[in-house]
């Protein structure tokens, strides 16, 4: 048998010896499951990347905010307070559906909750509500003085509408007097 020299032995067990290691760091990594703000050393300040995630289709999903912390994206809208005066709520006294409140909201997530209250004018009085998104109907129609609150999915192709604006209408009908409904939550959620 010829004769090998020794040294490609020895550089096979080397390199088999830092394949399992490689191996090995590789399987106990920690997973990225937190996110430290950058270190001072004396005068010098390490400063960490900045941390995002994309989705499939190579939409940002997440980021950080480097400058001063907290999230960058998605930026998540929050609900104005609200009047608790049903007088001061979007209201109607037409008999057939019309929009009584209308707002545009980014598309982050591929479902919506939103409730409302509802209520009449005075006893005897009857009506419904409904909601719209991109002009489809959101959820179920309820009557007029009981809590509208659904969660569903928005209506077309998340991966094309994700970033997009969407319209969101509350409609309603009322029948002796008047309708009332006012927004009291909304925020995008997961499937």
């Amino acid at each position: 048998m010829p004769k090998l020299p020794e040294d490609i032995i020895d550089r096979l067990n080397q390199m088999e010896r830092r394949l399992k290691a490689l191996s090995t760091a590789v399987n106990t990594r920690p997973a990225v499951s937190e996110i430290r703000p950058p270190v001072q050393s004396g005068s010098v300040t390490i400063n960490r990347p900045l941390f995002r995630i994309f989705d499939g289709y190579g939409h940002e999903i997440f980021a950080d905010d480097i400058m001063t912390g907290g999230l960058a994206r998605p930026w998540l809208q929050l609900l104005a307070p609200q009047p608790v005066d049903k007088s001061r709520w979007p209201s109607t006294t037409s008999a057939s559906f019309t929009t009584i409140a209308r707002s545009y909201n980014a598309i982050w997530q591929p479902k919506l909750r939103l409730s409302l209250h509802t209520d009449v004018s005075a006893a005897g009085v009857t009506g419904q509500i409904r909601v719209l998104v991109d002009k489809q109907q959101f959820g179920p129609t309820v009557t007029a003085g009981s809590i509208y609150d659904h969660t569903g999915l928005l209506p077309g192709d998340m991966k094309t509408k994700f970033g997009q604006i969407m319209e969101i209408e509350v409609q309603a009908l009322a029948t002796g007097g008047t309708v009332y409904a006012q927004p009291v939550l909304i925020y995008g959620t997961q499937t």
